[in-house]
């Protein structure tokens, strides 16, 4: 049985996501088509890159995800398969790719070449599903691509290391549904410019100096409930993820806010850390 993944941005109000589960189904009747997610912001290569970088991993080897953000196909968007960690990526070769390519070299990459045998203006439906199908059936990529060995960079994925360690940039590269702010600053990284070092976190005029293991260590617990006041607190965490993530406790954007929104922070937005001597 064939696992089939689908990350896009079609949202659930519209067909485009049931159409895209039904012909895989029709192509490949045994097949297991699951969601990933269906609410990336149009075009957001960064939150598709983000996404699937953290959901793939926990699905078996030999399974196929398909990634239907900015897919039309131009002569600056060619379309691609890449084999990466016994995993089968179909996207466009957009940047979403590269994130994860630059943790772990692709095994292979192909530029999909079956475009003119299909007239497609839903590239996700047309080319991608029967790219899937192909893969399914245990097809060979040279069958249905070129090899090619080049990845279209993303903007804003690498942190900047400044004034020689004394300070780390990073952007915002995603909200998430609680509105915590993700940046592009991984654990392993902070620790080695950090070098034990004291810090100061800063999202626009808000700063940290801690990062906390688990958000619920904000709370002192000796406190009675009734005189705790944690609610809408802001705090730094490295989440599930190992980035680095500002957050609210227990956020809620109708009572208490979130990160994003008390602390004004948006998608690209700057974030600083500032190393001390001890």
């Amino acid at each position: 049985m064939s696992i089939i993944t689908l990350t896009t941005d079609f949202g659930i109000k519209d067909h485009f996501a049931g159409t895209v589960k039904g012909a895989l189904l029709s192509e490949i009747n045994e097949a297991e088509v699951v969601d990933i997610s269906h609410n990336i912001s149009p075009f957001s290569i960064l939150e598709a890159a983000y996404v699937i970088q953290n959901a793939y991993k926990s699905f078996p080897n030999g399974s196929i995800h398909i990634i239907g953000v900015d897919s039309e196909i131009s002569e600056e968007n060619k379309h691609i398969v890449v084999q990466l960690n016994d995993h089968y990526f179909i996207c466009a070769n957009n940047g979403i790719m590269s994130m994860i390519c630059s943790e772990i070299n692709p095994q292979k990459i192909v530029e999909i070449n079956i475009h003119d045998k299909i007239v497609s203006s839903f590239p996700v439906l047309d080319v991608f599903v029967k790219v899937a199908a192909h893969i399914a059936r245990g097809g060979t990529l040279e069958v249905i691509g070129k090899l090619v060995t080049n990845i279209k960079p993303i903007k804003n994925i690498s942190p900047l290391i400044k004034y020689e360690g004394k300070q780390l940039i990073g952007n915002v590269i995603y909200i998430d549904h609680y509105g915590n702010v993700i940046t592009n600053i991984k654990k392993r990284l902070f620790e080695s410019v950090q070098k034990g070092r004291r810090f100061e976190i800063s999202a626009r005029n808000h700063k940290f100096k801690h990062i906390y293991n688990h958000y619920s260590d904000i709370v002192d617990f000796n406190i009675p409930i009734e005189s705790r006041n944690n609610e809408g607190q802001g705090l730094v965490v490295f989440n599930s993820s190992e980035y680095l993530e500002i957050a609210v406790y227990r956020s809620n954007l109708a009572t208490v806010g979130s990160a994003s929104s008390l602390l004004g922070l948006n998608m690209l937005d700057t974030i600083s850390i500032k190393f001390i001597k001890n």
